[in-house]
């Protein structure tokens, strides 16, 4: 049975407001970088969701072993955003198995729930086509907010070293780079847009995709 958890009253106020499916996995381990793996396997069971305008899919948080895989812990979840007009689409993947390289993991029937306003958000990874160096990257970044009518402060965190984390993500042979974003002073309205949209490109791939600071 499908379950909508509903925290506070939502306050995206547009016709189709976006949800996050969360589900629930079972299987031991992951590639560490398996964002085109992910996209991969779930568009070979259901087609129609790849072509969704919007869809954004988060990697899955594990325990890396620093030797290109993560544990899957009982806390690790696939999570799908979407609008709810399509829910019945990614809801087509409980109870599936996906194949990603040489793992095999088992998706639980979801939660659907609201995206929920917070002041501070973090992506994990934002990845913006020509820029690959921190200052261009957030200049570039500040534009596209701008272009969208948010309103934030912009800041890449810094890796041990002090410096901005330059992080890439693999896709077949090629690597697509990227940084880290931090985005505070939000709007309760424009924290739940840029959770919606989102930054940059490949957020099929679970780049610049947002979450409130505490789940990091």
């Amino acid at each position: 049975m499908l379950t909508l958890h509903e925290n506070q009253p939502s306050r995206q106020g547009s016709k189709s407001p976006y949800v996050e499916l969360s589900f629930g996995i079972t299987g031991e381990s992951l590639p560490a970088d398996h964002g085109y793996g992910l996209l991969a396997a779930i568009s070979h069971l259901v087609p129609e969701l790849h072509g969704i305008p919007g869809l954004s899919i988060e990697t899955i948080m594990g325990i890396p072993d620093r030797q290109g895989k993560i544990t899957l812990t009982e806390r690790s979840r696939l999570r799908i955003r979407l609008s709810t007009d399509r829910v019945d689409l990614a809801c087509l993947l409980a109870g599936k198995k996906l194949t990603i390289g040489n793992s095999d993991i088992w998706l639980h029937i979801p939660q659907i729930l609201l995206l929920q306003p917070a002041a501070r958000l973090r992506s994990r990874i934002v990845t913006i086509k020509g820029y690959q160096d921190p200052e261009p990257f957030l200049e570039a970044a500040q534009r596209q907010l701008e272009q969208l009518g948010i309103q934030g402060t912009l800041a890449i965190p810094l890796n041990a070293e002090g410096e901005p984390a330059r992080k890439a993500i693999k896709i077949k042979k090629y690597s697509v780079v990227g940084f880290g974003l931090e985005i505070i002073d939000l709007t309760e309205e424009h924290s739940l847009q840029l959770q919606a949209i989102g930054l940059g490109g490949k957020r099929r791939m679970g780049c610049g995709i947002f979450v409130p600071f505490r789940r990091f």
